[in-house]
């Protein structure tokens, strides 16, 4: 009981952080949200039953608090400098305040922290990190942000970085990690293209990794060879872990397309043929390995025990595999059918 008492207590105190970052009127207030937000992250990040998670609290201690504080330095500076604390659109304060920012949300070059992080924690606090610690820095960028050479260059280190890297990986938790710098250029670019995209991108990328780790989680897999024979008896887990992945991956029919479809719609029609093309061509990376899994384990490693065939139809939570095979497979006609209506 005192454990999970103090669970909900920084986690309530988490969420508070978010909110006070997203209501703030002052880029004081904003940067006290953050602290907030990251004192109340790190004891869920320690555990005594991970030898790997006081390693990675450090590492993301630190990466943190060096961006925090050099956050909180260049808004010093600017307050000093000018009389009047005011973000024009032209300035050239925005790019170097939001270089801690694009640090917190693992943005490449800046993106070196996250594989190591997320390879040593819980399934649980992976969600966390890939989704709802994004929220507040992404929110404060989107404040900031305009379609420059900086942002440009940002967007497409992000992409490439983010579909290579994932390549030759198969830690589970780091194939995400990379796909999650992969989707951060993606954010960055619906930034540019309107204020409310990104909320849109975020929320259905959130829903896909619910998804994965909650399957994941349920079969107790952090490999990807595990998943070969493992699943085998379980081969409505294998389906919904299969299908998120490729959601996750945005291949149609799926619901993690229509972002990406608006996103790609919106450019061409703002003339951003280059970024669109490599934006695509990463996408087609990141599918290609996600697929590459997906084959090798339904196919050439996939076999059956006789003797296993009998508890294939028992389910962990067959409530929650099955909506989220109807979201998953779904989603793209169902948003289709809103944005028609509006």
């Amino acid at each position: 009981m005192p454990k999970n008492s103090i669970k909900i207590l920084f986690l309530s105190t988490l969420i508070s952080g978010v909110l006070i970052s997203l209501c703030a009127n002052s880029w004081m207030g904003a940067w006290m949200g953050l602290e907030i937000n990251l004192l109340s992250f790190i004891p869920l990040l320690s555990s005594n039953l991970n030898m790997f998670s006081t390693e990675a609290s450090l590492k993301y201690f630190l990466v943190q608090a060096i961006a925090s504080s050099t956050l909180l330095f260049l808004i010093l500076l600017k307050i000093n400098m000018y009389e009047m604390f005011s973000f024009t659109k032209l300035s050239p304060w925005n790019n170097f305040i939001m270089i801690p920012l694009l640090m917190k949300v693992a943005c490449a070059p800046f993106h070196w922290w996250l594989p190591s992080v997320v390879e040593g924690i819980s399934w649980i606090n992976c969600f966390f990190i890939l989704s709802i610690q994004k929220i507040a820095p992404l929110m404060l960028i989107s404040y900031l942000l305009t379609n420059n050479y900086f942002i440009q260059f940002m967007i497409i280190s992000s992409s490439l970085i983010g579909a290579m890297g994932g390549l030759n990986q198969t830690s589970i938790r780091k194939i995400l990690s990379f796909s999650s710098i992969n989707h951060v250029g993606w954010m960055l670019t619906t930034m540019i293209l309107g204020p409310n995209y990104w909320w849109m991108y975020l929320t259905i990328y959130s829903m896909n990794i619910i998804s994965i780790i909650s399957m994941v989680m349920s079969t107790n897999s952090s490999f990807i060879p595990q998943t070969f024979n493992s699943l085998n008896n379980k081969k409505i887990i294998k389906f919904v872990l299969f299908t998120s992945i490729l959601s996750l991956g945005g291949l149609p029919p799926f619901l993690g397309f229509f972002p990406k479809w608006i996103t790609i719609q919106l450019m061409i029609q703002n003339l951003m043929i280059l970024t669109s093309m490599i934006l695509i061509m990463s996408s087609l990376l990141t599918l290609y390995y996600y697929l590459r899994i997906i084959y090798s384990t339904l196919t050439i490693t996939n076999s059956e025990i006789i003797w296993f065939t009998s508890n294939s139809n028992k389910l962990d939570n067959p409530k929650l595999m099955m909506i989220s095979i109807i979201i998953l497979s779904l989603g793209v006609l169902i948003c289709t059918l809103i944005m028609f209506m509006y």
